[in-house]
């Protein structure tokens, strides 16, 4: 479950941040894609069990999905792809592997109290 240790390289960040910020952290922000291979309800249950005991137990993890886009160069166009298992074209049926988004795994936002 290497959820569990993302969860903790998250805390470190926040708690990093915090300490920066002299404030105390209401929300974590994380954009995830489909292909970052990690399983949202794990990571949220691992950052639940991480944060507990820490100055950080009553911040939120807000995960925004990142939808699977393709670039197709037949179409000259940005698709989204219905599943991870279909990475050819939805329009024309080109295969691709020109992924524009959905490999995310990023902490894009803190909301801080002061």
């Amino acid at each position: 479950m290497h959820e569990l240790s993302i969860a903790l390289s998250i805390l470190e960040l926040v708690e990093e941040q915090a300490e920066l910020q002299g404030g105390r952290v209401a929300a974590v922000h994380l954009k995830l894609g489909r292909l970052s291979g990690v399983v949202k309800e794990a990571l949220v249950s691992a950052y639940e069990m991480v944060r507990e005991g820490t100055p950080l137990a009553q911040t939120e993890l807000v995960i925004e999905e990142v939808p699977l886009v393709a670039h197709c160069p037949v179409c000259v166009a940005d698709h989204p792809l219905p599943s991870v298992q279909q990475l050819g074209c939805p329009v024309c049926g080109d295969l691709t592997a020109q992924i524009i988004s959905g490999r995310e795994l990023e902490v894009y936002a803190l909301e801080i109290e002061s």
